[in-house]
């Protein structure tokens, strides 16, 4: 299975954005909207807002992915990913995410070898 990992560990591949934005699928940009303005108490995202390409890849970007924090550390460092920095573990800027994506830190490890 392929795997196209953002730069805290989250797999692009299996986000809904990025697969309504692959495949121009607006039944599912407005499921995913629906399902993020619920789970993360933001009533302002809209179908129009679900356009993404992945992290690390050109192209559009969520508006959150634009913005992330965790990005912006990462290519202000001049890193691929947080799985080249030496403070992963202690991160609590990745760690936000990563106590929600248990596979992160994997993930981001994986990209080592």
């Amino acid at each position: 299975m392929e795997k196209l990992i953002a730069c805290c560990g989250i797999d692009c591949v299996s986000c809904d954005a990025r697969t309504a934005t692959i495949n121009n699928d607006n039944e599912l940009r407005e499921k995913t909207a629906e399902k993020w303005r619920i789970q993360f108490n933001s009533p302002e995202i809209s179908l129009e807002m679900i356009n993404c390409t992945g992290c690390r890849e050109a192209g559009v970007k969520f508006g959150h992915c634009e913005e992330c924090e965790i990005r912006n550390c990462v290519k202000s460092k001049g890193f691929e990913t947080c799985g080249d920095c030496d403070e992963l573990d202690s991160c609590a800027i990745v760690g936000n995410i990563l106590q929600y994506v248990p596979e992160g830190k994997a993930n981001l490890r994986s990209l080592k070898k």
